[in-house]
């Protein structure tokens, strides 16, 4: 099946396929089986025609994939252009919404574990 450019596995549960596609969650992808009237164990080779054009139709009206990557963008864009705290976490690469940097943030700094201490000391002989 094929969703928004998003093709999603044949052999595995709809409850667990829908949510590979960006702007659909677990909750989500239950609910659109609920509205489009499919169990949620069926797998993606087992539905019918109709009901694939059911489920497809109403993910779509969701914003996902390349609409919803695209309000996101703008959003962090617009935070940048207006110079907010926000925009400038994002510019540096550090979380925008708190979190710990002295110790977390080791993905963008490379791994690299320095502690307070371990900096180079030289014993002075008197």
């Amino acid at each position: 099946m094929r969703i928004s450019g998003i093709t999603l596995p044949d052999d595995k549960q709809l409850a667990y396929t829908l949510p590979l596609i960006y702007g659909i969650g677990p909750m989500r992808a239950r609910e659109i089986l609920a509205k489009a009237g499919v169990a949620l164990d069926r797998t993606g080779k087992d539905l019918s025609a109709e009901e694939e054009q059911q489920i497809r139709s109403i993910a779509e009206s969701y914003l996902i994939e390349g609409e919803l990557r695209r309000e996101v963008g703008q959003n962090i864009r617009r935070l940048k252009d207006i110079r907010s705290t926000r925009g400038l976490r994002h510019e540096r690469r550090l979380p925008a919404r708190g979190g710990r940097t002295r110790t977390n943030s080791r993905t963008v700094r490379g791994n690299v574990r320095r502690t307070m201490g371990s900096g180079k000391r030289t014993l002075e002989k008197t």
